[in-house]
């Protein structure tokens, strides 16, 4: 999906911000939103503005080789990716990165999140592969997160945060939320002392569930094997 109308794009993009900042998934100046439009224009956020205070004329309008079209704001710096993303995979209409706490800590391994620990997680999330590091902003960066992007629903940043895409701003942002949310879980289930797993037939079960909401992308997350007592 992308955007017919450009009022709605911008108010996708406010709104996400919004959520970012009251949740405590972005501080200061920290991440980035964008909307695709029809004609494959992208509306994204400025930089150097607190996500939770943005206005309609902070939001920059730029074509997809990264010529700014409207706005006087400097957009932002890690716009790359989003373009990057977007010219790899043209369905997607709505980008949210975010520095949210549990999973930018988990960034920092440097590796996939494939555990299928919840209902919610294996149907909304799948696999969130890790992007190698790489200097914010730069080519090397946009071109690490863009390979997931037809595959996935987002990645993770090594020593860096998260990227999630979707349909639009608001299925990307709900992304943002259930990988945050299941990285919470997981460190909760750490500190419990057992990490235990959806069985191979739960996931089989929940494969139709996903084909229902029309979810086809994230990969089978891993589970563990059946037993007679599951």
């Amino acid at each position: 999906m992308s955007y017919t109308s450009a009022s709605e794009a911008k108010q996708a993009i406010l709104e996400a911000g919004r959520r970012l900042y009251q949740r405590a998934y972005v501080a200061a100046n920290d991440g980035n939103i964008s909307a695709r439009m029809d004609d494959g224009t992208v509306w994204a956020t400025p930089t150097g503005v607190s996500k939770g205070f943005m206005t309609e004329d902070m939001l920059v309008r730029l074509a997809p080789d990264g010529t700014v079209l409207e706005g006087t704001w400097k957009v932002s710096s890690e716009i790359a990716m989003h373009l990057a993303v977007y010219r790899e995979n043209p369905a997607l209409g709505g980008i949210v990165h975010a520095h949210s706490p549990a999973a930018t800590a988990f960034a920092t391994l440097g590796r996939d999140f494939d555990m299928a620990i919840s209902l919610e997680t294996a149907v909304q999330l799948g696999v969130i592969p890790c992007a190698p590091y790489a200097v914010t902003g730069s080519a090397e960066l946009a071109e690490r997160a863009a390979v997931y992007c037809r595959e996935y629903n987002g990645c993770f940043l090594e020593h860096h945060g998260a990227v999630t895409w979707g349909a639009d701003v608001l299925q990307a942002l709900f992304r943002t939320e259930c990988l945050e949310h299941t990285v919470i879980m997981y460190e909760h289930m750490l500190g419990l002392g057992e990490v235990r797993l959806l069985t191979q037939a739960q996931l089989t079960e929940l494969d139709s569930v996903r084909k229902k909401f029309g979810i086809t992308t994230g990969g089978r997350p891993k589970g563990r094997p059946d037993t007679k007592h599951d």
